[in-house]
């Protein structure tokens, strides 16, 4: 009998990440992480400018969530470590093609780290396998970003926390909405045609 990190029975159900339903090998994990770090990449470029703010609406934060539920929190942290790395070294996948020291949104990018850490782990535990649990396990990850994001911005810049709060984490909860919205079918979707398939 396997039970998810909420306490609640999922019978026939694997332990672990959708990513190692179909095993695993140092080539598979190093095309996973690579793939992650790059898949954050190509969401920064999706960017829509805030008015006052440095930080951009971007589809970075679900592309970090989703690869840390997928990945577990080995390959997500390393994938978001990769992707803030080589960033800085100079690879053009920030938002808008930015690359180098980020400087206001630095924070972001810590938060990126921690939240993929933090996701992995309770997606391994079964919080990504139920609409219900996907929500909180998004609702966390997010405020994880969050709490590392802002006050990072107040210190980087001339805000205070207040203004911080106004800046880099008003903005942006509607599209947080949107993307939970989307998690909450997608990853506990992908646990149901599996079983479905294991079952057939």
């Amino acid at each position: 009998m396997v039970t998810d990190v909420f306490g609640a029975v999922v019978p026939g159900r694997p332990t672990g990440v959708l990513a190692d339903v179909w095993g695993r090998s140092a080539v598979r994990d190093v095309v996973l992480t690579v793939g992650a770090a790059a898949a954050v990449g190509l969401a920064a470029q999706l960017a829509l400018p805030v008015p006052g703010s440095p930080v951009p609406i971007t589809g970075q934060t679900f592309a970090v969530l989703l690869a840390g539920a997928v990945l577990g929190p080995g390959r997500g942290v390393a994938g978001m470590v990769l992707y803030a790395v080589a960033g800085i070294l100079g690879v053009p996948w920030f938002a808008d093609g930015g690359s180098g020291w980020p400087g206001a949104t630095g924070g972001y990018l810590l938060g990126f780290i921690v939240a993929a850490a933090l996701v992995g782990r309770l997606a391994a535990l079964g919080a990504d396998r139920r609409p219900g649990h996907m929500i909180g396990l998004m609702l966390i990850g997010n405020l994880l970003i969050y709490l590392c994001g802002v006050p990072w911005l107040a210190l980087a810049t001339t805000l205070d926390v207040p203004e911080a709060v106004s800046q880099g984490l008003f903005p942006y909860l509607l599209g947080d909405a949107l993307k939970m919205t989307l998690a909450i079918g997608l990853l506990p979707g992908a646990w149901l045609l599996l079983d479905r398939k294991r079952a057939g």
